[in-house]
């Protein structure tokens, strides 16, 4: 078991994230995203940044190759409807997109949206890590939480 402190302050302990999320175990903040067959989309629980995706698969994998051909062909078909709504109803230009099999997670992509405040962090990769602290240490409250609501409520509306 792990302890993982969730961005709004809660601790959790659990044995996978993903599989506490997935399985309804552990209610993100906000609720579902979207929920399919094979995948379960919600604001990451970790870092309150508008419009940051997490998709997760339900079943626990690790790796892209684990994924089975439905699976395969749902994700991309998800990813992509997603991806559509950050821009049409959050105005978001830009994601960054994460993936990396030596989590202690399982099978998930960040869809890590780019704001302009994020510049001060840098514009590569790198300046990723140091947004997400930045959001967790300085963001978790009054209006940036309501807005990281409004938003999850306004994607589920425009997935429905």
């Amino acid at each position: 078991m792990r302890q993982i402190t969730l961005a709004n302050g809660t601790t959790v302990e659990v044995e996978c994230l993903s599989c506490a999320l997935t399985s309804g175990l552990i209610e993100p903040d906000g609720g579902v995203v979207l929920e399919t067959e094979h995948f379960h989309a919600h604001q990451d629980v970790a870092y309150p940044i508008r419009g940051l995706i997490i998709l997760a698969s339900k079943r626990h994998i690790k790796c892209f190759d684990e994924l089975t051909e439905d699976e395969q062909l749902e994700y991309i078909q998800v990813l992509s409807r997603i991806r559509k709504a950050q821009r049409d109803v959050l105005g978001i230009e830009y994601v960054y997109y994460f993936y990396n099999e030596d989590t202690t997670h399982h099978f998930h992509t960040w869809m890590v949206p780019r704001y302009d405040w994020m510049y001060e962090f840098g514009r590569s990769v790198e300046s990723v890590r140091p947004v997400l602290m930045h959001a967790r240490n300085n963001m978790n409250g009054g209006e940036n939480l309501e807005e990281v609501m409004e938003a999850i409520e306004a994607l589920r509306r425009e997935l429905e």
